[in-house]
């Protein structure tokens, strides 16, 4: 049985999509290709499993449909797998009709957080025979191909899949996150092309570099702007020596130099501790350096500085607003003094501050607004904090704020197509026309006189300067992201 893991070309002048198992989608002008960790886990498990497997990403291959069609046709599968996100999910519903009309017989498969907040949706408005809820889909694809190839009735299906019985929509029941991450094979790097996504990517100053997931997906997880609850309501991780070996391997087997783990907040306390020691003992802190992701206000001065000894080096916070109203009705459980104490200590201890930034709350006026892009600077000219995102918020199906924004009237559509992060979706109190400004200006540090001698005098090797050289690339080409309203206006 032959399935295909499929990243279909998109029809859109709006740059290369930030499709790959991202929790905010964004069109950038220069390419970044995230490594799709879940996809690959899918990939991985199929293969293991005796079905025969192909990984086609014509988003990184920069391939187009009538390449990708052909490619479905020559190949022939049983069934053909598409991750999905808002912005896109009526292209893709049309990509499935197309596969369609190639070959009648290919079982079609979405799967991702918005089929997982509106799965009867994409059934009703395009031919797709399965639709995976949660975040567990690789395990849920397995379930379905064993399914499909045993030609077993239905009914056995895990909880979380949708599809057609005799002209009916039907389901498995709710979704169920009950599955041991420990039982995970190691991802398969070759077969899905691990490589396509180790050196376009502006977070990895050492390359090849790749992805890890040691947890699904966030220990907070309550962020009324975050869609990945709705697919991740239960915190779960991998055993530390699982991670290690991992770790371990993609150094010896792939000659990978960084890894970023994209749990969506990395794991802390014991497990933290327990990693960091391991990190030290196998020496894979001088072979790796480690990028995760982490809450502000959580850790001590003294953990930071043994994360920097087990080799971590950039650690993303979300700062998201500089106002404290908008971080409690966001219920994002964080004081601003956390902030600046926070990137203050992790620097102290070596480490580097990337901060996540959103503009267009409808509750915020534009002097919140400018509050907020005046701290985000502020960090990055006194060099507390090292590298920024910069987004207008968007709130996405499956999201609270996008559930408290319709019962409120508060959003301007429900075009999917227009959930990309080019402009508001949210009616705010200053208008749209100063929104891509507010994201232009943070980037704008780029070329700030201090933020541009603090990093000179950080420059150490060549390594360093490769990475400031294209650290300024990546955020001139993120305020061309933000221009095309000026165009139109």
């Amino acid at each position: 049985m032959k399935v295909i893991i499929a990243y279909p070309p998109l029809d859109t002048a709006k740059g290369t999509p930030l499709l790959s198992q991202n929790r905010q989608f964004q069109y950038f002008k220069d390419p970044t290709y995230i490594y799709p960790v879940v996809p690959a886990y899918a990939a991985t498990l199929l293969k293991k499993n005796g079905f025969n497997v192909i990984w086609k990403d014509c988003i990184a291959e920069n391939s187009n449909k009538e390449e990708f069609l052909s490619f479905v046709q020559k190949e022939n599968p049983d069934v053909v797998v598409m991750e999905t996100k808002t912005p896109v999910v009526k292209q893709h519903w049309k990509i499935v009709d197309e596969i369609k009309r190639v070959k009648e017989d290919i079982k079609t498969v979405l799967c991702g957080d918005h089929v997982t907040a509106l799965p009867l949706e994409s059934m009703q408005n395009s031919r797709v025979d399965f639709v995976l809820t949660g975040g567990d889909y690789d395990f849920l694809l397995l379930n379905l191909c064993r399914i499909l190839k045993e030609k077993e009735q239905y009914g056995n299906f895990e909880p979380g899949i949708y599809y057609r019985d005799g002209g009916q929509i039907k389901n498995s029941g709710r979704f169920v996150l009950r599955h041991n991450l420990d039982d995970l094979p190691f991802i398969d790097r070759d077969l899905t092309q691990w490589k396509l996504y180790a050196f376009k990517n502006g977070n990895f100053k050492r390359t090849p570099g790749t992805y890890i997931m040691s947890g699904r997906d966030c220990w907070w997880g309550k962020c009324k702007f975050c869609s990945w609850p709705t697919l991740y309501p239960v915190f779960r991780v991998r055993s530390v020596n699982n991670v290690l070996d991992e770790i371990g391997m993609l150094s010896s087997k792939y000659g990978v130099k960084e890894i970023m783990d994209d749990t969506g907040t990395f794991p802390v306390g014991k497990w933290l501790s327990d990693f960091c020691e391991g990190m030290i003992e196998r020496k894979l802190n001088k072979k790796v350096v480690i990028d995760c992701n982490m809450r502000f206000g959580t850790l001590s001065l003294r953990e930071y500085s043994l994360m920097k000894k087990a080799g971590f080096r950039l650690v993303l916070f979300g700062l998201e607003s500089a106002n404290q109203k908008t971080l409690d009705r966001i219920n994002k459980n964080l004081r601003v003094e956390n902030i600046i104490n926070s990137c203050k200590m992790a620097r102290k201890a070596g480490l580097y501050p990337h901060i996540t930034i959103m503009f267009g709350y409808p509750w915020e006026t534009y002097e919140d607004a400018l509050k907020t892009l005046k701290l985000g600077k502020w960090l990055l000219r006194k060099g507390i904090a090292y590298t920024v995102q910069a987004t207008i918020v968007i709130p996405y199906p499956g999201s609270k704020l996008f559930d408290e924004c319709k019962e409120r009237g508060e959003l301007m559509n429900e075009d999917w197509d227009s959930y990309d992060m080019k402009k508001p979706i949210m009616r705010t109190m200053f208008g749209e026309n100063k929104m891509p400004k507010l994201v232009q200006g943070i980037y704008n540090v780029a070329y700030n006189p201090e933020f541009i001698l603090r990093r000179i005098a950080s420059i150490r090797d060549i390594s360093d300067v490769l990475y400031f050289v294209k650290g300024f690339k990546k955020a001139s080409s993120h305020i061309l992201d933000f221009s095309s309203l000026f165009l139109k206006k």
